[in-house]
């Protein structure tokens, strides 16, 4: 029997799944609870209701003392079981569930829309099952360099398993937006706003990545409340006031040397076509001195910030 190969896993995927805290297994899943049609439940209750108004009424006009006395008792029985079993019904609209407990044990969940009924000594606990969106307010933080910044990321859920969002956290919606907050919080410590290096990963210039990870993490910070996320997305991200101007200084520094290194490399290019050209065409033989003169006469005109202006030699060409 062969044995399949182990994929390898390199030391960022080690960190990342390291970084990744481990909530506790849950205690309950969701299952779907025993229910039957509200319509025909409803139909008998209501039979019930009118079969004990009739048998009460029936004893009302009775002559014999015992008849009597058993009608009416029978009726009012009759009527406060059919009252009680209409007690089951329950109303569940598209993206809304009930959770079911009989004495505090989980019976199950109502996912099915529409008039349901169910065991009517048990408790029905409504539940939301839409998408929501929470978003975090201007969290200040510091990054991996140690500059503050700011940032707030708005995040996409629902509720996958409606036990777990019920008994396994106090307040589900609470948690949600605390869990938020920590895993925006350890994501911006972990990366800094701009990276030094070039292959380093930054707040600013990977944002697709960063995202998907904060997603995996917050994933597995919510998942023991049965919350599944469908999208996160950091919706500010600056440096704090403090520092900002002197940020963004430095970029504008960054960028002027990045334009310069691209202005250098094509006024390069040029000269070497230009002198390719001279030579192929035979429009006029240079020695190394003039070459080296032209060379530094077309760098100062491709380079320069300002408009040259033309000297005329009106002498010989070593003059």
């Amino acid at each position: 029997m062969s044995t399949p190969e182990s994929t390898p896993v390199s030391a960022d995927d080690a960190s990342a799944t390291a970084d990744i805290p481990e909530m506790p297994a849950p205690r309950v899943r969701e299952f779907t609870a025993p229910s039957i049609g509200g319509g025909l439940a409803l139909l008998l209750g209501l039979a019930g209701l009118l079969a004990g108004a009739a048998m009460v009424a029936a004893g009302s006009v009775a002559s014999a003392a015992g008849a009597k006395a058993a009608l009416i008792a029978g009726g009012i029985l009759i009527a406060l079981v059919a009252f009680i079993a209409m007690c089951g019904l329950n109303t569940v609209a598209p993206g809304e569930a009930r959770v079911v407990q009989l004495f505090g044990r989980y019976k199950g969940t109502i996912r099915q829309d529409g008039l349901r009924w169910v065991n009517p000594f048990t408790s029905r606990v409504k539940i939301s099952t839409r998408v929501r969106n929470h978003e975090t307010a201007v969290l200040k933080v510091n990054d991996a360099y140690g500059n503050p910044i700011e940032l707030a990321a708005v995040v996409v859920w629902k509720i996958e398993d409606t036990a777990q969002a019920t008994f396994e956290v106090d307040d589900y919606t609470e948690f949600v937006a605390t869990q938020t907050e920590t895993a925006v919080r350890h994501i911006a410590i972990e990366y800094p706003y701009d990276a030094h290096e070039a292959d380093g990963l930054s707040l600013r210039g990977n944002a697709e990545e960063i995202t998907e990870k904060l997603a995996v993490e917050l994933q597995a910070r919510v998942e023991a409340a049965g919350v599944r996320v469908v999208e996160s997305r950091f919706t500010h991200l600056a440096y704090a006031p403090e520092i900002a101007s002197a940020m963004l200084q430095r970029q504008q520094a960054g960028a002027v040397v990045s334009a310069r290194r691209e202005i250098v490399d094509g006024a390069v290019g040029m000269v070497e076509a230009a002198l390719a050209r001279i030579a192929e065409q035979g429009i006029v033989e240079l020695d190394e001195e003039r070459k080296a003169a032209m060379v530094s006469n077309l760098m100062v005109v491709l380079c320069g910030d300002r408009a040259p202006q033309p000297v005329l030699n009106t002498g010989t060409l070593y003059q």
